[in-house]
């Protein structure tokens, strides 16, 4: 009976995600998780000697922006190695299928947009993104990089451009995420733990203005309980059984 109750409410959720005129998607940690990109918790999240939570600040960059880039570079190298995973895959054929869709990710590593998702809007910047700390160029680069990379334009240090604990979200991404997912008749959210605002309450913006929305991640998280349909397992099996066919 449970397995009958969970292939019906499969097929619901595939014919919802086929009908849907306006689609957000949000995806969190655990989707990358399944190619291998760290999530930097538990006991053995660690680098060095350093906690990456610590080192995600722009105090801490300030303080001593060497360690900082060693960390980001050693970042950039391990996620650099990894490949997009079913997940990634599906997720990219809805958008296929789904020219209203709109994919929000809390991923830093890009691999959403290599398995050929064209609509990414990243909450929090990008492992391939340089920022000047003086002027406003800014680049898309995945070569290796200098301990201290220079600014082309003025010669002064670069960044990741990526969102630190105390900064805020890049201009206009989180206005234009509210007003899209405002106006969707379906939400998906998969592989995160909704904890992390602002993109923890996303889910309820929808379901506020009336979408419906669906959780797929390993485990129960503190939105489970008001989500329309939830699904737990992995999402690089749960979201292609999802999609295929669409």
């Amino acid at each position: 009976m449970i397995a009958e109750n969970l292939i019906a409410k499969m097929q619901t959720v595939k014919a919802l995600l086929s009908g849907a005129r306006s689609l957000v998607v949000l995806t969190g940690a655990g989707v990358s998780a399944e190619s291998g990109v760290p999530t930097f918790r538990g006991t053995d999240g660690l680098w060095e000697e350093y906690r990456p939570e610590d080192l995600a600040r722009p105090e801490a960059f300030s303080r001593d922006p060497e360690l900082i880039w060693r960390f980001y570079n050693w970042r950039r190298e391990l996620v650099g190695r990894c490949e997009p995973n079913p997940a990634h895959l599906a997720l990219a054929a809805l958008e296929r299928q789904a020219p209203e869709m709109l994919l929000v990710t809390q991923n830093v590593d890009g691999l959403h947009q290599r398995a050929g998702n064209r609509n990414v809007l990243e909450l929090h910047g990008s492992l391939w993104r340089l920022q000047c700390t003086v002027c406003t160029y800014e680049e898309e680069n995945r070569t290796d990089l200098p301990p201290l990379p220079a600014c082309p334009r003025c010669n002064n240090l670069l960044r990741p451009g990526v969102v630190w604990f105390g900064e805020q979200l890049p201009a206009g991404v989180l206005s234009t995420v509210l007003d899209t997912v405002a106006k969707a008749d379906v939400m998906l959210v998969a592989g995160t733990s909704s904890v992390v605002q602002p993109a923890a309450s996303l889910a309820h913006v929808a379901k506020r203005s009336g979408a419906v929305t669906i959780e797929v991640n390993l485990e129960p998280t503190h939105n489970t309980g008001f989500m329309d349909f939830a699904l737990h397992g992995r999402a690089g099996e749960i979201l292609p059984q999802l999609v295929e066919g669409i």
